[in-house]
């Protein structure tokens, strides 16, 4: 399987984010990253925006429902929200959605800080492997891979997805 070219998909994921964002009439989102892909697929998508809004990073590892089983991992540092929460119309963004997990978690997350009048989801990849019923607003690409693949994100700059073969 050959992998999209990430840089094509930050362009028309920037044109599908100004249609979704227009339809809705929101005018100034606030852009938020998950620690780590998403921030860097965050600060491509302001790119291909041009837009210098501010960017939030998430880091949801305290949130995650596996945190029990998995302990906490060393690269752990906390969020960062340089805007206001309550009543913003806030644009989630990711790398990949895979079980819906990691959305959940940035969602709880979120609420702790306010309530937003709204969160569009955005996310590079859907490997439409969903546990829980969480789709994106906007997305790249969906992949479909097989239970020994995985596919991982390498940035900032430039964004290169590897496939990864787990049997090998």
């Amino acid at each position: 399987m050959s992998l999209p070219n990430p840089a094509a998909l930050i362009s028309q994921m920037a044109i599908d984010l100004n249609a979704h964002l227009a339809k809705r009439a929101i005018s100034e989102p606030r852009f938020i990253g998950i620690r780590t892909g998403g921030v860097w697929v965050a600060q491509a998508l302001l790119e291909a925006l041009g837009s210098n809004s501010p960017l939030g990073t998430l880091d949801v590892s305290f949130y995650r429902d596996d945190f029990s089983q998995n302990g906490l991992h060393p690269q752990v540092r906390p969020s960062e929200l340089p805007f206001e929460i309550e009543g913003q119309h806030l644009v989630l963004i990711d790398d990949v959605l895979m079980s819906g997990r990691t959305i959940r978690a940035a969602l709880n997350e979120l609420f702790d800080y306010g309530r937003p009048a709204s969160v569009t989801l955005v996310c590079l990849l859907d490997l439409d492997a969903g546990e829980l019923p969480i789709r994106p607003n906007v997305v790249g690409a969906t992949l479909s891979l097989a239970a020994h693949e995985r596919v991982k994100l390498s940035g900032p700059a430039p964004l290169q997805l590897e496939l990864q073969d787990l049997a090998l």
